[in-house]
């Protein structure tokens, strides 16, 4: 025996595993003439089964070349980390941009740093003295524009409790950003020199760099976390410590090289913190999942015909594991590119970043996995994923498809009320804010200090919205214009700013109710709508967030076009159905709305906050149901793609019910579906571990979505739906049939093992 043929000697007789050939073909004329003679067109499973067995013959040359790029990734792709940056939620032209950008032109101010004073009487002369000497030292330093505090500046603040004071320390403009940390550290550190009780530090930008700090330290510690649970829960369902090591290398492989495409977009846009720590999760959980199918079917082919050479195995699993991880990494993919289509930066990196990672997922589930088998297969156990199985029964999903079977009304029917029934929250009761300091950790001094000046210094009333008059102030147009402002509804007081400079006005309108809650953007879209002879820009926090809402509303459907799109193709190509598709994406978005509505009763009312470590801020950040949408709707076709792949090659055109395809389907890739979904659920849970809300919410979300989806979705939802539409679920119209049996059928498993 060769050696790249298995070292166990088979026993008794080889048992195909293939069907025997069923077309007929003219007499002399050989297998690979048949497959040019009935189609000329090159099909995917051709091609993936070559580059299956090219893997084997070419492993350490594939090996080398993916070494070479994990290195790369290694060495250059740590260094995004020093290159993150907070992307801006907004694009440039947003109205709220553009007032900010006018205000900063109207009255220039650097950036701020705050203190909060307190445990003392604020007219103890200890307190005194230790304030006047540091705020002296630090008016000295380079770069500090101007300091003001309670005892040598007009306007000083006293907090509610007359045991609190605030200093506001102005930086110079244009500082270099390495200049300006310089700055801000110097002026942080001087502050925390007062000797008084109690002394926070805080401002927007050392916010800013808190959130980037807490997030390379959650994205450290979860995926350390998750890749030692990962690489143990690896071994237990692969049945050997080689075996488990596989899924890991291949995720660790395309997590490095992801980062370093990361850190080439770093060149050209903006990426943040959170988008680093997203993407490695979802590179991470993708090329686990991919592996974990290439290796099931390997065994599967190697148990079923023992003597073939590893060339050809890998071949076999290609054409039906790889085509599945090729249609469900472009499907995963296009999701991503539905992201695109948004025009803040935030998003844009997000897509591009999470088009890259899912990518390099599914390229390492094409060439590096079974390059790695093909190297290792000695080592791997005999024998198939043991999740979801009991004993020699069937496994979890398969049970549940058998119940779903037997009633698949009532199933039908009971599934989709429970997962309606849990999207009202999200539906009727969602808050969606922009994170600021307070989605840091209760401890972060930055939220504390925000905490503190927001209830004690501005007795809780809302950040103001800032209106910007760009016409002679003194005029009687301006004056009727403040009228009409004052007396709109849930306007507290309107001030304007002193001493601006040109013929325009500034106008600081204070909202009753919170900073960005609806009455602000209320009152927000009701200063727009005036009429007016001069130009009127509206920006601050509660602006943004309207900005923002109607952007991604604007462009929402552009996105659902773009994710609907790719589905339905892709699912067609794969199933030759247009009503699967339809199915899969309705599917989807039941699986969408209830993990949103969970969402929120956990991270926006705070049920079960004490038990995940968080403190809930109130609000669900304005990013996250966009984000799951992309994430939910992506990972939910990586599992539908595996199910029905099996399902398709397990039917039988003599069972018109196909009751007996999606047993068989279930039964054969539900385990490995079941498994797939622990280890990326392993990875989606190592982001709870940090303190970071906003990730928490990805993490948690992603893990309720799976729990869902391989359950109640994938178990329950989808077999009975199978047995309610019958023949039907395999319905295209004539010309889309035609269409696909001539480019995308499946040719002979005898043409493809050659």
């Amino acid at each position: 025996m060769s050696a790249d043929r298995l070292d166990r000697p088979p026993t008794g007789q080889n048992r195909p595993s293939v069907r025997p050939m069923t077309v007929d073909r003219p007499v002399g004329l050989p297998v690979r003439g048949m497959a040019i003679h009935r189609r000329r067109c090159l099909h995917v499973p051709v091609m993936v089964a070559a580059l299956g067995r090219s893997c084997a013959r070419l492993r350490w040359p594939i090996l080398g070349a993916w070494l070479v790029l994990v290195v790369a990734g290694l060495v250059l792709g740590g260094q995004v980390f020093d290159r993150l940056s907070t992307a801006g939620s907004l694009p440039p032209d947003a109205p709220s941009q553009l007032a900010e950008r006018r205000v900063d032109r109207l009255q220039p101010e650097g950036p701020v740093v705050v203190a909060v004073v307190g445990g003392r009487d604020v007219y103890d002369p200890a307190v005194v003295q230790a304030v006047t000497a540091v705020t002296g030292e630090i008016r000295t330093m380079d770069g500090v524009a101007e300091v003001e505090d309670l005892y040598n500046a007009a306007g000083g603040r006293i907090g509610a409790d007359n045991r609190r004071s605030l200093i506001r320390v102005e930086l110079r403009q244009g500082l270099p950003d390495d200049r300006r940390e310089q700055v801000e550290d110097a002026v942080a550190a001087a502050l925390h020199r007062i000797d008084a009780p109690e002394v926070l530090v805080g401002g927007e930008k050392l916010a800013e760099r808190a959130f980037e700090d807490q997030a390379i330290a959650d994205a450290a510690l979860g995926e350390s976390v998750a890749l030692l649970i990962l690489l143990v829960v690896l071994v237990v369902i692969l049945g050997g410590f080689v075996a488990g090591l596989i899924p890991l290398v291949a995720a660790v492989a395309a997590v490095s090289v992801t980062l370093l495409a990361l850190f080439g977009l770093t060149a050209f846009t903006e990426v943040s913190p959170f988008t680093v720590n997203v993407v490695t999760l979802l590179g991470t959980g993708l090329a686990v999942d991919y592996a974990l199918l290439v290796l099931a079917r390997f065994r599967q082919e190697r148990d079923a015909d023992p003597g073939a050479a590893i060339a050809e195995l890998l071949g076999r699993t290609s054409a039906t594991a790889g085509r599945t991880v090729l249609i469900s990494g472009l499907a995963v993919a296009a999701a991503m590119g539905g992201l695109s289509v948004f025009s803040e930066p935030l998003l844009g990196a997000m897509a591009l970043g999470g088009a890259v990672a899912v990518l390099l997922a599914t390229l390492a589930g094409l060439t590096a996995v079974p390059a790695l088998i093909a190297v290792a297969h000695r080592r791997i156990p005999a024998r198939v994923p043991a999740v979801g199985r009991s004993g020699r029964g069937p496994g979890l999903l398969a049970r549940l498809a058998g119940f779903a079977q037997a009633r698949p009304g009532p199933v039908a029917l009971a599934v989709t009320a429970g997962l309606l029934a849990l999207s009202l929250p999200f539906v009727f009761a969602v808050n969606l804010e922009n994170s600021d300091a307070r989605a840091l950790p209760a401890s972060a001094e930055a939220r504390k200090v925000q905490e503190v000046v927001q209830r004690d210094f501005s007795g809780g009333q809302a950040d103001p919205i800032v209106v910007v008059v760009d016409t002679d102030p003194a005029g009687t147009p301006v004056r009727d214009f403040l009228n009409a402002v004052n007396t709109l509804d849930g306007v507290l007081r309107v001030e304007p700013r002193p001493d601006i400079a040109g013929p325009a006005a500034i106008l600081d309108v204070t909202p009753e109710g919170a900073t960005a809650d609806r009455t602000s953007r209320d009152v927000v879209r009701a200063i727009r709508a005036l009429d007016t002879p001069f130009p009127v820009l509206v920006g601050g926090a509660a602006a943004e967030l309207v900005d923002y809402r109607d952007s991604v509303a604007g462009r929402f459907p552009l996105a659902l076009l773009v994710v609907v799109l790719s589905t339905l193709v892709l699912l067609f190509v794969l199933t030759g159905s247009v009503v699967l598709p339809v199915k899969a994406l309705m599917m989807n978005a039941l699986t969408l709305l209830a993990t949103l509505g969970v969402l929120v009763v956990v991270f926006q009312w705070g049920v079960g906050s004490a038990l995940l470590g968080f403190d809930s801020w109130g609000a669900i950040d304005v990013t996250t149901p966009v984000l799951l949408f992309v994430f939910v709707f992506g990972l939910s076709m990586d599992y539908e793609v595996f199910l029905l792949a099996r399902i398709k090659e397990e039917r039988d055109p003599r069972d018109p019910t196909g009751d007996r395809a999606v047993r068989a389907g279930l039964e054969k890739s539900g385990p490995v579906v079941t498994a797939a979904a622990l280890c990326i659920g392993v990875v989606f849970l190592g982001f709870l571990l940090g303190d970071l809300v906003a990730v928490k919410e990805i993490g948690f979300a992603m893990t309720v979505a799976l729990l869902l989806d391989v359950t109640v979705v994938r178990g329950l939802l989808l077999p009975a739906l199978m047995k309610l539409l019958g023949e039907w679920n395999w319905w295209a119209p004539a010309p889309l049939r035609r269409l696909h049996e001539r480019l995308f059928v499946q040719p002979d498993d005898s043409e493809r093992m050659r």
